[in-house]
């Protein structure tokens, strides 16, 4: 039997939802589907950033649509992320739920700086450039502004940043009844140029020698520029110029005449032309090329190309180990201590608990003590918050949170209740993982780098899996007493949750 050889990307964009389907072919990737549906999600955000039910059912009817292609896909084949709207929806929970209901595959909710570093590596593996370029990358979405710049042939970017401003969102605000006016235009781009302000020197100190535009506005302004007979479509300062002195000459969205601009791309093509000029001029660019690659094809890459690649989360871990020296020693003892426990876990249990769930927690025994460098005194919330604040390149958004929500319950006392609402990740699963994880961290108390493990049996209740007794062998009980003072008040911490029971015994 063939190998299963088609893979899937779903975009889900501020303005547009998108669909690419590649089949790959010792090494070759061959398009042989795509699908775009304009829905404007932002434009169903409210002033509490909560989605309209109308905008809520239009993206749930594109998602049913895509499932019928997606049909026969095996999970693995198949990635979903979505952008700005959904990470800042309050009600996003809603959309997912009704989204689950008809599209069987799980969707990721990528922070701006992971976009960023997705759509980097998209167009960096399409782009020919020189090994010695500086290299600048801008996409302009529906809801938010992504910039990354990297050097030379390295697909991984030295500086990612997202902005909320988007093209959806700036019409809504500045042109809410899409009339082409000098004034709200240069409002517009004013307000993207107050976007990047802090990012202008760091960025002119780059030197950029290669700069590329992606998304559907970068698109249109390049396509524009063929119809009025620039020949290479290079966006330069006096074209730039040129270009929104004619669309500033129109009087509203829809009488902008150009051979290239369809009527759907009108609702937004202003807004997204100032944001665009605001960024270009700020940051002092000289020259532009339009580049087809960004998002998916940064999602594609990873996902064919993924198991023949170290995981880039392993080099963000290393990163961040090193960044808040962490005593690597000690962090490999508890990571190893949570391998043992958790392969013990395993056998008791029918449950099947994903891969992802289960590096999630190798990586939050790596990286619990991060926030050491600022206090031993509530070190678990000092770890959480830099875990769950910090770029994480290659963590989805729940990934991310997932990471800091064990982190921060690590030690002391419990709280169910403030657990965070996870969509891609079974509560039951967050349980055993932090359970596992509470007594990896507390057996290596001592740091004790030649711990005997088999000195450890770890038995679930046949009752309730969340019911654990830890065996411990005698001999290693005489000699270090003070873990049993450790484990008497771990024994209390369990208690004052429900269903959870911590049970010693020596053998």
């Amino acid at each position: 039997m063939n190998k299963f050889n088609e893979y899937a990307v779903v975009d889900l964009g501020s303005n547009s939802f998108h669909m690419v389907i590649v089949r790959n072919i010792d090494g070759a990737r061959q398009i042989i589907y795509k699908n775009k549906k304009n829905i404007h999600l932002a434009t169903g955000l409210n002033e509490c950033n909560e989605l309209s039910e109308s905008s809520i059912q239009r993206g749930i009817e594109c998602l049913a649509l895509f499932a019928e292609r997606l049909n026969g896909f095996p999970p693995e084949n198949v990635r979903i992320v979505a952008t700005y709207t959904l990470r800042i929806a309050t009600n996003r929970h809603k959309f997912l739920n009704e989204a689950a209901k008809v599209l069987p595959y799980p969707i990721e909710i990528i922070s701006g700086q992971e976009e960023a570093r997705l759509i980097y590596l998209g167009t960096m593996t399409a782009e020919s450039t020189n090994e010695s370029d500086t290299k600048f990358v801008i996409d302009i979405g529906g809801g938010s502004t992504e910039i990354a710049i990297g050097k030379g042939n390295n697909l991984k970017p030295i500086l990612v940043a997202s902005r909320p401003m988007g093209c959806v969102t700036y019409t809504k605000h500045y042109f809410p009844q899409k009339k082409i006016d000098k004034d709200s235009f240069l409002q517009a781009k004013l307000a993207a140029e107050q976007q990047v302000e802090n990012l202008i020197n760091i960025i002119k100190k780059q030197n950029i020698t290669a700069a590329f535009g992606t998304s559907g506005t970068i698109k249109s302004i390049y396509n524009i520029l063929l119809d009025l007979g620039v020949n290479d479509g290079i966006i330069t300062p006096k074209r730039l110029d040129d270009l929104i002195s004619y669309v500033l000459e129109f009087n509203d969205f829809h009488a902008i005449d150009y051979p290239s601009l369809s009527d759907e791309r009108k609702n937004v093509f202003v807004s997204g032309l100032a944001i665009f000029s605001g960024v270009f001029n700020a940051l002092g660019l000289q020259q532009l090329q339009f580049s087809p690659c960004a998002l998916r094809e940064g999602v594609l890459y990873e996902l064919i190309d993924g198991p023949n690649y170290r995981d880039i989360r392993e080099t963000t871990a290393e990163s961040l180990s090193q960044h808040y020296n962490i005593d690597e020693r000690h962090a490999k003892q508890v990571v190893k201590t949570a391998k043992y426990f958790f392969s013990q876990w395993k056998d008791q249990t029918s449950m099947i608990v994903p891969h992802s769930v289960e590096s999630i927690l190798y990586w939050s025994a790596q990286l619990h003590e991060v926030g050491l460098k600022i206090n031993f005194s509530s070190i678990h919330k000092h770890s959480s918050y830099i875990l769950k604040n910090s770029n994480l390149p290659g963590f989805n958004e729940e990934q991310q949170l997932l990471l800091s929500t064990l982190v921060r319950y690590h030690r002391k006392s419990i709280n169910i209740d403030e657990f965070p609402y996870f969509s891609l990740f079974e509560f039951k699963h967050i349980m055993a993982m932090l359970q596992i994880l509470r007594l990896s961290i507390l057996i290596n108390n001592q740091r004790n780098t030649d711990l005997d493990l088999n000195a450890f049996q770890l038995v679930l209740s046949k009752e309730k899996s969340t019911k654990v007794t830890l065996a411990i062998n005698k001999h290693f009980v005489e000699n270090n007493r003070l873990i049993l003072l450790d484990l008497e008040q771990e024994k209390k911490y369990w208690k004052a949750v429900n269903d959870w029971k911590l049970s010693i015994e020596t053998f």
